[in-house]
Formats: C-alpha cells, structure tokens, sequence
C-alpha cells in the first residue's frame, strides 16, 4: 500500500519531467555579421529540420527543438535522416537539462562547408529571469563599471548575470571600461543611458578584434511573454 501511495504521488513529477525534455524553445542571434552572411538557413536537432532566420544583430522569433541531449545543425538544405547531413557543416551540443537556450553566431571564413559558428548560451528562466541582464565578454581584455544601482567585473572570455539595474521602467547610468594587459589606466567604452524594462530580460555582448582597439557593446532585449510557441 505504500508502495502504490508513493508510485501515485511521483507519477505527476514523472509526467512533469518528461515534459520538460520533450522541446524546448531557442533564438537565434547573428553577432556581427559578415557582408556576406545567409540570411537563412536550416537548423536540424537530429529530428526535425526547419527553415530559420539568420538575423543582424538582433533576436531571431522564438523556434521550438527536441528535448533531451542533442547536436545543433546549420545546413544549407534540409534533410531527413541524420546520414544525409553534410561533413564539416557548423555544430554544436546541447544539454538535456537545458529548458532555454540562444544561438550566437558568427562569422568562420575558415568553414568552406558554411562560414559560421555558433554556441549555444543556456537562457532558462531559473538562471535568467525577467528585469535580469546577461552579460557576456567575449574579448580578453577585463571590463567593467557601473550599470544602473548594479556593478560589472568581468575578466575576460566570462559571462556574468546582474539583478534588475533599476527599480522601475526608468532610465539608468552606463558607465563601462576596459583594460588592456600591462596598462593600469581605464579605457572608456560607453558612458549612455539605457532604459530598463522588468518585463524582459536583456543580454549584453562585448566583443571586439582584440589588442588595443576598443571593444564593442551590443545589448538586445527579450520578450518571452509576447511570442507565442508554435503548436
């Protein structure tokens, strides 16, 4: 009897648990695209293969792929079965216990197949959670200053996660700089405003050729709420 008790109330956790790994939503992001970069393409999950949009520095609409873990695909044309895909084309694995995710790409001129790559950030709500900004550096130089009521301190190649920079939809300071390896001064790269918004969660890139050139920030909000997931 206890054992049926037990089996009985694990059975909603059960169901729950699969629900959560049988698709899960993604976006796509072109971080700094090339003058010639497609302007779409096809993402295959090892079981569907569907036509996606590429776009410009800006969030791609919310596209639904399996659960469980898997390898992330761009092709040129879809396929069927995963022996139809292409050596050398641009890839990635994703986790099962990733709910949420964006695709960042950007530009490869070395893959003759397709001049991209990409990695996958992991987006789920229990580590990123509206009016919160996800920061990621992807140059080597440390950055850092003040954003809102929130500090930055990033080495370099990190990611960070700040709480809201504001208490309500209201514009916030940005005061961010960087240091170059044996140089003790800051170097500025933007002193702006910014204005924040709960109902979304905004992720922030740095990124830059390296050395002593300025690095560069680009910042997208995200509406869950207002996108509508496929049936």
């Amino acid at each position: 009897m206890r054992l049926f008790i037990y089996l009985l109330l694990s059975f909603p956790l059960l169901v729950s648990a699969q629900e959560k790994v049988t698709e899960r939503s993604c976006r796509i992001l072109f971080l700094n695209p090339p003058a010639d970069a497609p302007a779409k393409l096809q993402l295959y999950d090892g079981t569907t293969c569907q036509e996606v949009d590429m776009p410009e520095m800006n969030f791609s609409k919310l596209y639904m792929i399996a659960g469980g873990n898997l390898t992330l695909r761009f092709l040129r044309t879809p396929v069927v079965e995963p022996e139809e895909v292409p050596a050398g084309v641009p890839m990635s694995n994703v986790s099962e216990t990733v709910t949420d995710c964006y695709l960042v790409v950007s530009g490869d001129p070395s893959n003759p197949v397709i001049p991209i790559r990409f990695q996958v950030i992991d987006a789920g709500e229990q580590k990123f959670r509206k009016g919160q900004m996800m920061w990621y550096n992807l140059t080597d130089q440390a950055v850092g200053g003040q954003v809102g009521k929130q500090k930055l301190a990033m080495k370099g190649q990190s990611r960070v996660v700040l709480d809201p920079p504001a208490n309500t939809s209201e514009a916030y300071d940005v005061n961010i700089a960087y240091r170059i390896p044996d140089d003790e001064l800051l170097h500025p790269i933007c002193q702006t405003q910014w204005i924040h918004d709960a109902r979304s969660r905004m992720v922030v890139f740095i990124y830059g050729p390296g050395g002593r050139s300025t690095p560069q920030i680009a910042g997208f909000t995200d509406f869950r709420d207002e996108v509508q997931k496929p049936d």
